[in-house]
C-alpha cells in the first residue's frame, strides 16, 4: 500500500475506530469517471472531498462525482457570503489538512475544519472516497462518513 495510504489507514483505525477496506489503482482515479470505472459504480457514489476558502478558513465539501459544488449554496450553508467562497489553494490544503489535492479523504485531518457533505451522497448504501492518494479509495456508508467527518449535509450541488 502507498505510505500516504498506510498513514490515513492508522489515522482512521486510531481516531475513529474505523478500518478502512483500501482499495488501490496503479493508472489512478484522479477523476469521479476514472473512480467510479475502477471500482464500478455509478459517478454519483464517489464522494470528492474538495476544500474551498471561506472567508480565510478552510472548508471541505464532500461532494457527489455526479454534482459540482455551487459556491452560493455552500456558503449558505456555512453561513458564509457567497463573495467569501473560493477553491483553496493546493499548497494551504497540503500545509493545513495534511493531504494533497485528488487524495483528500473526508477526515482525519491535521486540524478541525467544517465539513460538508453533499447531501445526493445519502441515497447510496454505499460511497467510494479518497484514501490519501490519487490512485486509493475506500468504500463507507454515508452515515458513517457524516460521523467520522463530523460533517453536516447539505444541498450544495449545482
Amino acid at each position: 500500500m502507498h505510505p500516504r495510504a498506510t498513514t490515513f489507514v492508522e489515522r482512521a483505525r486510531a481516531e475513529c475506530g474505523f478500518e478502512p477496506a483500501v482499495e488501490e489503482f496503479p493508472d489512478g482515479t484522479k477523476t469521479a469517471t476514472d473512480a467510479a470505472d475502477a471500482v464500478g459504480c455509478a459517478v454519483g457514489q464517489i464522494a470528492s472531498s474538495l476544500v474551498f476558502d471561506v472567508a480565510g478558513s478552510l472548508v471541505v465539501s464532500v461532494t457527489s462525482g455526479a454534482n459540482r459544488v455551487d459556491e452560493a449554496a455552500l456558503a449558505e450553508a456555512v453561513d458564509a457570503a457567497p463573495d467569501d467562497v473560493s477553491m483553496a489553494d493546493p499548497d494551504r490544503i497540503r500545509d493545513q489538512l495534511g493531504w494533497s489535492i485528488g487524495g483528500v479523504p473526508p477526515f482525519c485531518y491535521e486540524r478541525t475544519v467544517p465539513v460538508v457533505v453533499d447531501e445526493t451522497l445519502l441515497e447510496f448504501e454505499t460511497v467510494w472516497t479518497a484514501a490519501g492518494t490519487p490512485q486509493a479509495v475506500f468504500p463507507i456508508d454515508p452515515d458513517r462518513l457524516l460521523e467520522y467527518a463530523d460533517a453536516t449535509p447539505a444541498a450544495v450541488a449545482e
